[in-house]
């Protein structure tokens, strides 16, 4: 049977979040099947436990955000998109303070981590969503509509397109598309980092946003071009990071889906509202197992073993 993964070690990080500017400890745990990845506010008494599930983010600005029981776990996103990269289905996730650290922007150090964890099969049936039916949520009219879209594929594919009207973005590709079946995670999305414009930075820090970033974790644009030196990582990391936001948003949903993911514009709430949208209609999706790698969608199939070679 394709398996359930966790990982075989406790691996530990430190750093700041991007939000909250906050310093953060970071402990990853193996969790047993079925544990899903619970995220646990050690630092909190009595400790608030987050299970991840669509129907607890409740805020999406600019991040993800898990809330329960007066306690948050803020841009879960990246490792979250990592975890899914890695096939890792069952993890504690233990923090010292509200928010995820950055780190450098991407998800690479977090697949790093998990690498440093080691990677454990486990003796319960991995389980897929398998979307049966079209789902799409929209907003928004003309030049600003946004939408997402879940369309049932034998695999797991990712199209997106963005638009930001700026001379460094448009000067790079906007549109792109990743199936799984012929790239890999780690090479292919993971390093690509998140962005942001300096105009923004004193407004969003008026709100108490972006408090943590810098070069360092970010790539950072003035009106006109990149400031950071070494430029980007891929030509077009832009649409990338949106992948693998998006690759996060949706594994919030507690399983690996078998769909093509379509998007215009979208971003975290959109992501999440295609979440509850999907599981509001139980017509729309089934959970599924697979007896062995020969049975799974060749795309799975085929990112589970390339990943596989890189732990």
């Amino acid at each position: 049977m394709l398996k359930q993964r966790t990982i075989k070690e406790i691996v530990r990080t430190t750093g700041v979040g991007l939000h909250s500017g906050t310093k953060v400890e970071l402990t990853l745990r193996p969790a047993e099947p079925d544990t899903g990845i619970v995220f646990r506010r050690v630092d909190l008494d009595p400790q608030v436990v987050f299970p991840t599930r669509a129907d607890i983010v409740g805020d999406t600005r600019m991040a993800t955000v898990l809330m329960k029981d007066g306690g948050r776990v803020s841009t879960v996103e990246h490792l979250m998109s990592a975890c899914a990269g890695l096939g890792i289905d069952n993890l504690y996730v233990d923090v010292t303070a509200e928010e995820i650290p950055i780190m450098d922007g991407s998800a690479s150090s977090f697949v790093y981590l998990l690498q440093q964890g080691g990677v454990q099969e486990q003796e319960a049936p991995k389980k897929f969503i398998k979307v049966k039916k079209p789902i799409e949520i929209r907003e928004g009219k003309g030049s600003a509509e946004k939408w997402a879209r879940l369309v049932p594929h034998d695999g797991f594919k990712l199209d997106f397109f963005i638009e930001f009207n700026h001379p460094a973005v448009d000067g790079t590709a906007q549109r792109a598309t990743v199936d799984f079946g012929d790239v890999s995670y780690i090479q292919a999305i993971a390093r690509a980092r998140t962005f942001g414009f300096m105009q923004d930075v004193e407004m969003l820090r008026g709100i108490g946003l972006a408090r943590g970033g810098s070069l360092e974790n970010a790539i950072v644009m003035d009106e006109y071009r990149i400031l950071n030196q070494d430029g980007l990582r891929y030509d077009d990391e832009f649409v990338r990071h949106k992948i693998l936001d998006a690759i996060g948003d949706l594994y919030m949903v507690g399983h690996p889906i078998i769909a093509s993911y379509e998007a215009h514009k979208s971003g975290h709430a959109l992501n999440n509202q295609l979440l509850r949208a999907m599981l509001a209609d139980p017509e729309s999706y089934e959970l599924v197992t697979f007896d062995s790698l020969d049975t799974a969608p060749p795309s799975y199939a085929k990112q589970m073993s390339r990943e596989w070679a890189y732990l």
